[in-house]
């Protein structure tokens, strides 16, 4: 008696010494342990059983909480972002910079309520984005750029009201940009937004002019290289708030608005390489204009615009647009940088007057120039070759022809001649460290000259000043070269050294590509950027001062030594009952627990308790390669388990986790189902913040995957005994289960076939249990399958065991078909109720039958079983037949095909079946008139 007293004593302290250090919700921490378990190049201080506590590189919390996850450019790699959408408390998610994440962005993303920054920038991200994006109402940073992102832009963004960057540039989106229009969501709706970046993508169609409007607070419109065509509407000289338009590198047509002029603030604009047509556009009071491009259109011969002295340009690019007369001098103002305006119709002496900055760049190539005021006393870059001013062996510098885009270096330390080992560099103090090193875009800037040290300089004190700002060991920042890229992109190569180390670790690494992605300093002549890095070489891998470790590692000590003590005590008075909890872990242990509501230990029938490091064994610790399904629920994988058993293994994603009460009915449910024709339940796992059911290993797949294949693998007879199978299957489920189950999602994909093709049942994460109070319905919320799910069912929320009767008599029509339920927004059943109207063409029934099953005169019993299939499929469930009748049915028309077979020419059936497939030659049963087909139904859609 004493010696049990101790025992619940020790109990106690250890639970409430657990409670007290546990920071960690069991969730969000369930969520992180799947991460770490399936995600590479995690850093190495995920270790332990908190992470909130012992502070896990990347994750911050509040309030146990995981409110913030940032990996950017630790190089991590996986082909699946796993549960992150379950850790609900999420605020900040930044993946961006590793390009070893090659995963979808998947629908559950919705879950993320609070989530106010999605940062993906630079990763391999595929496939589209989903429609499910637009549930994050709190998003205000959205960036999704330099992925391969495919698709149309998801409308539902719209719904994104608290929005202010939205960045989508450099995928493969394709479609229009949505706009809304009174059922349709569109980005027009963004009335927060400050930034739309959608440039090098395959967008095409018009710029609808409902984008703009004038309570909209954008600053950026960067749509440059797409595909879109039309005119530029004129409503965009609504927006003035508007600061940098980039239109260029797209197929617009049309005259440029004239109420741009209306866009005062605005200081870039982009419109070159389109087919835009018209005079050349008057800008005459844009007074803030520092950039102009309009090279490579179409517009009507022009005079020079009184607006090319505007005194803020530094870069004016009017190249083939048709622009003629002779240059005035006052178009050389202070300020500007460059002038382009070659293969034009200029014509006259040109004169430069003298108030030009020295380190003016102008092209007038390919005009008709005929003489030069300055030619022997001028200071500036100038370019007047394939004018008449130098035909006829006339020399001067300004005849020679240069590149005047050619890359400029910037300024190098001044550090003597001293040699660095590999991956390092001087720094500007002359410190061998290993930087982080890559390249920062801008998609716009106010000025044309790189080399200009005003410009240099500001950018580099800039992202100094937001390092230090931000507590980040960056002793200094440098640059090696400053280019103009393919897509008219500011590129800067970009070094950042630390300071306490000679090394970066991964928080500093990921914070300082936040700050630049995020943009967090205000900038003067840039325009927005984005930083795409290389992968940083030299993390420290064996060195750690973390607090929260060595505060987690003696918690640990001291829980481990009362734990071992409890062991010892354990073992002297209970060793034999200890052994026994162990077999039965874990429910024995919760059952001993004050409060759980987990009751009893399961009363299983056949099936096994797994560890989970055993199943992670068995799957090669849940590999890609072993990964044989998922969907919302989790996903499944092939294993073999110590007994030699080959399984699969359906591992629950956290989103899909239930409580232990519902977890251990639901395994004493599947323990209890024994029949040929349901998959069986092996074993199960619950540690670790898992729940995984272990099940028998079906491996030729599903029937919808069957289904449709070349060959003669699933003919006539092969369908129908596959149908006898699972209708087998499923009479077990609604008239032998004590209390009866109704399954809820039957449907092709959940309808397994072993090795000798057998059909059996599977999948009852959706199922139900019939109660006995005589009721013969479940209220429920209706869950299933479109295209399966009974519309009874759907109405009213009373789920029958004519419920799965409906989805059954759907299955049976693919059977028919091998199409899916709805294709090309066409319903199976709805066909085949065409079919039977006597209005319409009786030989329908030949378009829509599986061409692999040959003729329907050779199909013995085909009348029967399509009348079975559209008695399952009534409107009203009273009407349909039960599973028993089903069953009896089926075997009838088995027995019907199998008379009518041609004793001489065809293969008998095997009873073995060796899952090769098996040759006939089908008899009809007597019908000459498929019209005959016919069963009195109606024809409207059930949905």
């Amino acid at each position: 008696m004493v010696s049990s007293i101790r025992l619940w004593v020790l109990i106690i302290v250890c639970s409430q010494i657990l409670v007290i250090f546990a920071r960690t919700d069991p969730n969000d921490l369930g969520v992180l342990n799947a991460i770490k378990s399936s995600w590479q190049n995690l850093p190495p201080n995920w270790r332990g059983s908190d992470p909130c506590r012992s502070r896990w590189e990347g994750v911050n919390c509040t309030n146990s909480r995981v409110t913030t996850l940032d990996l950017a450019g630790i190089g991590v790699t996986t082909n699946d972002i796993g549960d992150i959408p379950s850790l609900s408390m999420l605020i900040y998610l930044d993946l961006s910079n590793n390009r070893g994440i090659k995963a979808v962005l998947p629908q559950s993303i919705q879950k993320l309520q609070n989530l106010t920054t999605l940062i993906l920038v630079g990763c391999s991200f595929r496939g589209p984005i989903p429609d499910s994006i637009g549930s994050l109402k709190k998003l205000v940073y959205l960036g999704l750029n330099n992925n391969s992102f495919i698709g149309p832009i998801p409308p539902s963004i719209g719904n994104l009201t608290n929005l202010s960057w939205l960045d989508l540039s450099d995928n493969q989106l394709t479609g229009s940009i949505p706009v809304s229009n009174g059922t349709v969501l569109g980005l027009d709706m963004l009335l927060k937004a400050r930034h739309f970046h959608l440039a090098n993508n395959r967008l095409s169609g018009p710029i609808q002019s409902r984008l703009f409007s004038a309570n909209m607070s954008l600053i950026h419109v960067i749509v440059n290289n797409n595909q879109l065509n039309g005119t530029i509407p004129p409503s965009i000289g609504l927006v003035r708030t508007l600061e940098t338009i980039r239109l260029d590198s797209n197929f617009l047509t049309g005259t440029v608005p004239q109420n741009i002029t209306n866009l005062k603030s605005v200081s870039e604009l982009h419109l070159s390489n389109n087919f835009l047509t018209g005079p050349v556009p008057n800008l005459d009071g844009m007074n803030s204009l520092t950039y102009v491009d309009m090279s490579n259109n179409s517009f009507n011969t022009s005079d020079v615009p009184t607006w090319f002295t505007i005194p803020s340009l530094t870069t004016l690019v009017m190249d083939k647009t048709q622009i003629s007369g002779v240059l005035p001098s006052d178009v050389f103002q202070p300020q500007l940088e460059r002038l382009e305006l070659s293969n034009n119709s200029l014509n006259g002496t040109l004169d430069v007057g003298d108030s030009y900055r020295s380190d003016l760049i102008v092209d007038l190539t390919y005009n008709s120039i005929a003489d030069f005021t300055q030619k022997s006393g001028y200071n500036l870059s100038l370019n007047l070759s394939n004018n008449p001013v130098c035909e006829g062996g006339a020399t001067g510098r300004f005849c020679a022809s240069g590149d005047p885009n050619t890359p400029i270096g910037l300024p190098s330390n001044n550090c003597a001649s001293v040699h660095c080992g590999s991956n390092r560099m001087l720094s500007a103090n002359c410190k061998c460290t290993n930087p982080y090193t890559g390249n920062i875009y801008f998609f716009s800037h106010s000025f044309s000259n790189l080399d200009n040290a005003t410009y240099y300089t500001t950018l580099l004190q800039t992202l100094t000043n937001a390092f230090q700002l931000n507590q980040l060991p960056v002793e200094s920042v440098s640059f090696s070269s400053a280019t103009i890229d393919e897509f008219k992109y500011l590129k800067y190569r970009l070094h950042i050294f630390p300071s306490d180390e000679d090394y970066f670790n991964r928080s500093s690494v990921s914070s300082i590509g936040t700050i630049i992605n995020r943009q967090l300093f205000n900038l003067s002549y840039y325009g927005p950027m984005f930083f795409l890095d290389e992968n940083y070489c030299c993390f420290p891998e064996n060195k750690s001062s973390n607090t929260g470790i060595i505060i987690g590692a003696t918690i640990g000590g001291f829980v481990i030594a009362l734990l071992l003590a409890l062991a010892i005590t354990y073992a002297l008075y209970q060793k034999r009952q200890a052994t026994k909890a162990k077999q039965n872990s874990p429910f024995a242990s919760w059952g001993m627990d004050n409060g759980s509501d987990a009751g009893g230990v399961p009363q299983l029938k056949g099936a096994k308790w797994c560890s989970f490091e055993e199943l992670k064994q068995c799957t090669n610790n849940f590999s890609e390669e072993n990964m044989i399904g998922s969907g919302g629920y989790g996903k499944v994988y092939k294993g073999t388990l110590n007994t030699g058993q080959v399984v699969a293994i359906k591992r629950a994603q956290q989103g899909s986790l239930q409580g232990a009460q519902e977890f251990k009915t639901e395994i004493e449910l599947l323990s209890r189902i024994h029949h040929k024709n349901v998959v069986a339940l092996v074993g199960f796992c619950y540690e670790q913040g898992e729940q995984m059911l272990v099940y028998e290993y079906m491996p030729n797949g599903t029937l919808k995957d069957n289904l449709g294949k070349e060959g003669i693998r699933l003919n006539w007879m092969r369908r129908l005994r596959l149908a006898l199978d699972s209708a087998k299957g499923l009479t077990y489920l609604h008239e032998l289960a004590n209390p009866p189950i109704i399954h809820r999602d039957i449907k092709s994909n959940n309808i397994l076939l072993d090795d000798h093709l057998n059909a059996k049942v599977a999948d009852f994460g959706l199922s139900k249990l019939l109660g006995d109070d005589g009721k013969g319905y479940v209220s429920t919320q209706v869950k299933g399958t479109l295209g399966y799910m009974d519309p009874e069912y759907y109405m009213t929320q009373q789920l029958t065991e004519k419920s799965d009767v409906y989805s059954f008599g759907v299955v049976l029509l693919e059977l028919l078909t091998a199409r899916s339920p709805i294709q090309k927004g066409k319903y199976i059943v709805r066909e085949f109720s065409e079919v039977f109207d006597q209005s319409r063409d009786p030989n329908g029934l030949y378009n829509i039958l599986d061409p692999s099953l040959g003729s329907p005169e050779t199909l013995g019993g085909l009348t029967k079983f399509v009348n079975l299939a559209m008695n399952c499929v009534k409107d009203s469930g009273v009407q349909r037949p039960n599973m028993g009748e089903v069953v009896r049915e089926i075997e009838r028309i088995i027995d019907l095909a199998a008379l009518s077979m041609d004793s001489e020419s065809s293969l008998v059936f095997s009873s073995q079946r060796t899952g090769k497939g098996d040759l006939y030659h089908l008899y009809n049963d007597s019908v000459s008139d498929v019209s005959s087909l016919s069963v009195p139904f109606e024809t409207e859609m059930r949905r």
